[in-house]
């Protein structure tokens, strides 16, 4: 039934993803689906869109990469095609131009900060949009991408975008656990799911088992006991398994880990699939 409600990805699909066939790392195909999230995130702040509609488009991304390989399409192209597809799922639909002029602001501003980032300098110029001609290849290029990246969703998820949002259960869990009169705690709590929305738990474990897991990581931050010991273990009260929670834990710690400069850099520079070509055979020759 879980996987019915929660469409997750089988074991060889997880250990085997078409991006790692194709030659990119693990470590590099988990910076590269965080920071398309993170370009959904941005570009949904910027077009005032439902909290809603940027979780589902970021939990579609993340299936997506599970049946394609980032050396087919690009991020920003996927992430603008699941931010499209998911604002009508939520009936909250975006224009097409004003969702293809966001990312072209965003992928301007990418650039301009990876620019940054590599001169390392102490007074860095402030960004300079140059806005695309409606009459130029740039938006007739990014129509077609967003077109075509909304139609491969659905074709290679089989259309099955059915998705479980967090939000309602987390006030539950909380409320059952006696936790809501904490602000600080729900606050947290909160914060913790929005982040799992870079990683690809919600492909890999049922909704349960991730709002434990930020539960988990609220309470151990905020120094609040809870019942641990078998048989009276709280998050049995939710169908849900220790190491799967600590599982999910760990990917959502390691979005708070150090990144050296290179790391920072390469995804920036890995938004399309031409990036992506580029870096493998630079690193096939290397």
């Amino acid at each position: 039934m879980s996987v019915d409600l929660y469409p997750l990805a089988s074991f060889e699909q997880v250990e085997n993803t078409p991006s790692r066939l194709d030659g990119i790392s693990a470590e590099l195909e988990e910076d590269l689906r965080a920071y398309g999230c993170k370009l959904i995130a941005e570009a949904g702040v910027l077009l005032n869109q439902k909290q809603v509609a940027v979780a589902t488009a970021q939990i579609l991304f993340h299936r997506f990469w599970f049946v394609t390989s980032m050396k087919q399409f690009g991020i920003g192209d996927i992430g603008m095609g699941a931010l499209y597809l998911a604002s009508k799922l939520q009936e909250c639909p975006v224009r097409m131009r004003d969702l293809i002029n966001v990312y072209d602001i965003l992928i301007q501003r990418t650039a301009h900060k990876r620019k940054i980032l590599v001169s390392r300098d102490p007074h860095p110029p402030e960004l300079k949009y140059v806005p695309m001609s409606y009459f130029g290849n740039t938006f007739y290029d990014l129509k077609d991408a967003l077109v075509v990246s909304e139609m491969q969703i659905l074709k290679r998820l089989g259309f099955n975008v059915n998705v479980v949002l967090p939000y309602g259960t987390l006030v539950n869990y909380l409320r059952l656990l006696g936790l809501t009169a904490r602000d600080d705690v729900c606050r947290q709590a909160w914060g913790y799911l929005n982040d799992t929305l870079q990683t690809p738990v919600y492909a890999l474990y049922a909704v349960p088992t991730i709002i434990s897991a930020a539960i988990l990581l609220t309470t151990r931050h905020c120094d609040i006991a809870l019942p641990s010991k078998p048989p009276h273990c709280w998050w049995t009260l939710f169908d849900a398994e220790w190491e799967d929670i600590w599982s999910v834990s760990g990917y959502i710690m390691r979005l708070y880990r150090p990144r050296t400069l290179e790391e920072q850099l390469r995804p920036m520079g890995m938004i399309s699939k031409k990036d992506v070509r580029k870096w493998l055979e630079e690193n096939e020759t290397s």
